[in-house]
C-alpha cells in the first residue's frame, strides 16, 4: 500500500485507450468510444473479485458511503452507527444526507465494539457502519447478529482493507453494503475514486441513477433518460476507471507483497515482550496494509512513536494525536461548524461529543501504533526497518 508506488505498462496502456478514444466521460458518446467502456469493466472486474452481484463506481470513497446510505434510504433523523476511530469522511457522508452520526466505542480490534453497538442502539437506529481500519476488520459476525436482531443495515466500510476477508468472504461483500476507496494512498487507487458492492438488486439501481443527478440510465439517448427521483453528481470519470482496470488486475500480487512484508515486521517485533497486537476477529485475514500494535501505556506510544520517526522509521502513525482520524481533534464536529444552515434533525439530535465517555476507546488508540506496509521496499529496506523497530521498541516498557 499505496498501488500508486508500482504504476507501470499496465496502468498507461488503459488511460491510453481512454485518450485515444477522447471520450473521459463514463456515460454518452456511443459512437466515439470505440467500445471502450473503463467504468462498466472496472465494475465487473470488481464485483467477481469482490464476489457480490454488483457494483456501482463513484468518484471518491466519501461518495462511495455517501450513495449507499442513499441508496438504502437513509436521510434526515436517521441514526449510523460508526466508530469513534476512522477518517472523517465517515461521519460527512451521514451527514451530508441529513442523517445523525452516533459514534460508540472500539475495542482491541481497533474497530467497533459490539457492546457498545448494542448500548448505543434507539428507535431512530437504521445503519450499523463498521469501518475496518488499517487493514483488518471488526467481528462482523457479532455485528450482523445485531443487526438481525435489531432489523438494520450492516454497511461496511472496507475503504482500507479492499483484499481482506471475513468467513472466506472478501471484506465489504459481509454486510448489505460495502464501500472502497481508490484515492492515491490506497492499496489499489484510480487516483481518484470509490465503489459500492451490493447483493441487493434495488440498492445498485438506486446507486447507479442516485450517483448521476438521477438519470435512470434507460435508452442509449442520454437526453431522453427520465428522472424518477433526485440524485447528485458522483460519477467517476473514464480516466480514473481505466487506471483502477490495470490496478484490480494486480491486486493479488500486491496483497502477497503487502503480506510478506508485514510479516517479516511482525515476527521480528513478536519477541518483545511490550509489544502486544491488534486483535483480529477469528475468521479474518487482514490485507496486511498496516501493522499495528500497543505499548503498554499511552505515555510510552507517544514516546516510542517519537522514537521511531527519530530513527528514520517514516509512515508510523500515532492515531490519538492525529487532527483525521480520532475522534478527538473532530471539533467542527462537536461545534457543529458549517458553512451554512444545518438541518434541524442534525442541530437537535446530534450529541455534543466534546462532553462523551469514550475512555474506552482511549486506552486502546492512546497505545496504538500504526505502520504502514510499503509495496516498493526491497527485501534489505524490509530487514533494515525491521531491525531498526526492534531496536527502538526494545528501549519502552
Amino acid at each position: 500500500m499505496p498501488g500508486f508506488e508500482l504504476f507501470g505498462e499496465s496502468e498507461k496502456g488503459q488511460v491510453q485507450d481512454v485518450l485515444d478514444s477522447g471520450v473521459l466521460m463514463r456515460y454518452g458518446f456511443d459512437g466515439m468510444r470505440n467500445n471502450h467502456w473503463k467504468a462498466l469493466e472496472l465494475e465487473e472486474a470488481l464485483a467477481k473479485r469482490m464476489d457480490s452481484k454488483y457494483a456501482q463506481l463513484v468518484s471518491s470513497g466519501t461518495a462511495a458511503l455517501t450513495v449507499a446510505l442513499a441508496s438504502a434510504g437513509i436521510g434526515a433523523g436517521d441514526e449510523v452507527i460508526m466508530p469513534t476511530f476512522t477518517f472523517v469522511a465517515s461521519f460527512e457522508s451521514i451527514l451530508a444526507l441529513g442523517a445523525i452520526p452516533i459514534l460508540v466505542d472500539v475495542d482491541d480490534t481497533l474497530t467497533l465494539d459490539p457492546t457498545a453497538v448494542e448500548n448505543a442502539i434507539t428507535d431512530k437506529t437504521k445503519v450499523v457502519m463498521p469501518v475496518h481500519m488499517c487493514g483488518s476488520m471488526a467481528d462482523l459476525s457479532a455485528l450482523k447478529d445485531i443487526c438481525d436482531k435489531h432489523s438494520l443495515l450492516l454497511l461496511e466500510d472496507a475503504c482500507q482493507a479492499i483484499g481482506g476477508s471475513f468467513e472466506g468472504k472478501p471484506l465489504g461483500s459481509y454486510g448489505d453494503l460495502g464501500c472502497f476507496s481508490f484515492d492515491y494512498v490506497k492499496t489499489i487507487t484510480c487516483g481518484e475514486g470509490g465503489a459500492i458492492i451490493t447483493n441487493n438488486e434495488q440498492y445498485k439501481t438506486n446507486a447507479d441513477h442516485y450517483s448521476d443527478h438521477g438519470h435512470d440510465h434507460v435508452g442509449n439517448n442520454r437526453g431522453a433518460e427520465t428522472h424518477p427521483f433526485l440524485g447528485y453528481n458522483f460519477r467517476i470519470s473514464e480516466l480514473h476507471a481505466a487506471v483502477g482496470c490495470a490496478q484490480i488486475e494486480r491486486l493479488d500480487d500486491f496483497l502477497a507483497i503487502q503480506e510478506k512484508n508485514y510479516s517479516v515486521l511482525r515476527n521480528t517485533l513478536s519477541p518483545l515482550k511490550n509489544i502486544t497486537f491488534r486483535k483480529v476477529p477469528t475468521g479474518g485475514v487482514e490485507n496486511y496494509s498496516f501493522l499495528s500494535f500497543f505499548l503498554p501505556t499511552q505515555e510510552l506510544a507517544k514516546a516510542a512513536h517519537t522514537a521511531l520517526g527519530e530513527a528514520g522509521v517514516d509512515a508510523c502513525f500515532y492515531w490519538f494525536d492525529n487532527n483525521w482520524h480520532y475522534y478527538k481533534k473532530w471539533e467542527h464536529l462537536t461545534s457543529k461548524r458549517s458553512l451554512g444552515k444545518m438541518p434541524q434533525e442534525v442541530v437537535s439530535q446530534l450529541s455534543d461529543y466534546s462532553k462523551s465517555d469514550f475512555s474506552k476507546s482511549d486506552a486502546w488508540i492512546g497505545r496504538t501504533i500504526s505502520c504502514l506496509v510499503k509495496l516498493s521496499w526491497t527485501e534489505e529496506q524490509v530487514a533494515e526497518r525491521a531491525s531498526k523497530m526492534k531496536e527502538v521498541l526494545s528501549k519502552f516498557s
